[in-house]
């Protein structure tokens, strides 16, 4: 078999700091924590420089020293490729930002962001024999699942709240899930998952659960502190349900800095939610630890439909510790940030991807964003998997065209 460079060493309680060993099956700490996988950075350090990854193939495993998988043959691949940083000049104009820099992660396998994650969360389960996994999913990450374990060899069972996106459900299914939709919330999903386990033999791959999930979404930290010449921005707005991927950017910095890549310098993480289901942002707000569970959670964007979250001191540790903020923004904006964006910037956002731009408008104008920060917004999705309003005006062939009036 062939190895990897890979340089774990253990795996730690993100809240005790208890160690854990590497290459054995987990999910949760024994204080029902999450799991953080540690390396030895200086060991790392000393195995790759800056060159030599600008040679890689552009996609996130030109990363694979910071990542865990040991054994090549049990990495699973579905193209993952590096997403661009878009800039929206149109916009900057507008709202009086001096930089905006999109980050389109609907470039990735399935459509979003979750791949990141999702990739290693597989390879690991690949490596480590698992057979069944299961989690509950607002679509994406079901999506995402799902695709990588059927190529793994892997059988799979998802549990969707019933008003999931249809298209996430069908695609889900397609990609070979069983597939369940409950009436409720991705919580009550949850429920159904950890409740499932001894009776179906499955693992419990919700957020945060199992070790590996942040270690994915950790690359896009990586990637982008690359795109911009091994520099960091000033401000980084993301879209937060589970908040996987601001905590595991928010290690990948760590990383980086420990092994002399970037310096101390850390963005300003910016925790974005929708006023319908802001549990973050309520406990930022409060300064307490911890967020209590958000009660009737409703909004647009689906994805950060999450009335509890189990990693929500880590996310608030990395807004605080790197002087951000959590801000909700109203349904309405998000519609029309997302429509700002299509129509003067021909980017198509996720709803989850629009309510960044739509934080990032109402905060520039309260002044929380100073108009020169250089802001990255994570789109973390294909707009095209959302429905969008009708349209299209009816020509009759059988009649003369009027081509005067088809002018807007």
């Amino acid at each position: 078999m062939t190895e990897t460079p890979t340089f774990v060493t253990h795996l730690e309680c993100s809240e005790t700091g208890k160690s854990y060993e590497a290459d054995t099956l987990h999910g949760l700490s024994e204080t029902g924590k999450p799991l953080l996988v540690r390396y030895d950075l200086e060991a790392l350090g000393a195995a790759i420089d800056k060159e030599t990854l600008a040679q890689r193939e552009p996609e996130f495993w030109r990363y694979r020293e910071f990542l865990p998988v040991r054994k090549a043959e049990n990495i699973v691949r579905l193209g993952e490729v590096m997403t661009p940083l878009l800039p929206a000049p149109n916009l900057q104009a507008e709202y009086g930002g001096d930089e905006i820099l999109i980050k389109d992660e609907g470039r990735l396998p399935t459509g979003s962001f979750k791949a990141r994650g999702l990739a290693l969360a597989v390879s690991m389960a690949k490596e480590l024999g698992i057979k069944r996994m299961a989690m509950p999913t607002n679509g994406n990450a079901g999506a995402a699942l799902a695709a990588y374990c059927s190529r793994a060899g892997i059988e799979t069972y998802v549990f969707c709240p019933d008003d999931t996106p249809e298209v996430n459900v069908r695609e889900i299914a397609f990609q070979g899930a069983n597939t369940y939709l409950a009436n409720g919330l991705i919580n009550d999903c949850g429920r159904i998952v950890g409740e499932g386990k001894d009776a179906m033999g499955w693992f419990d791959t919700s957020t945060l659960k199992e070790p590996y999930r942040i270690e994915g979404k950790k690359t896009m930290g990586l990637e982008l502190a690359e795109q911009l010449g091994w520099q960091v921005p000033d401000i980084i707005l993301y879209p937060t349900g589970g908040g996987t991927g601001l905590i595991g950017m928010w290690k990948a910095f760590a990383e980086l800095e420990a092994i002399g890549w970037i310096g101390s310098k850390r963005p300003r993480m910016v925790a974005v939610q929708a006023s319908g289901c802001a549990p973050i942002v309520k406990a930022f707000e409060d300064g307490t630890k911890h967020a209590e569970p958000w009660v009737d959670a409703h909004t647009i964007a689906a994805g950060i439909r999450v009335p509890a979250a189990i990693g929500d001191f880590l996310i608030l540790n990395a807004v605080r510790e790197s002087n951000g903020f959590a801000v909700a923004v109203d349904d309405d904006f998000i519609q029309a940030a997302q429509e700002d964006c299509a129509k003067k910037e021909g980017i198509l956002l996720c709803p989850e991807g629009a309510a960044t731009l739509a934080a990032y408008k109402q905060e520039l104008a309260s002044g929380r964003i100073g108009k020169k920060e250089q802001a990255v917004l994570f789109n973390c999705a294909t707009g095209l998997k959302y429905p969008m309003p009708p349209a299209g005006d009816a020509i009759d062939l059988n009649q003369p065209i009027d081509y005067a009036s088809l002018a807007s």
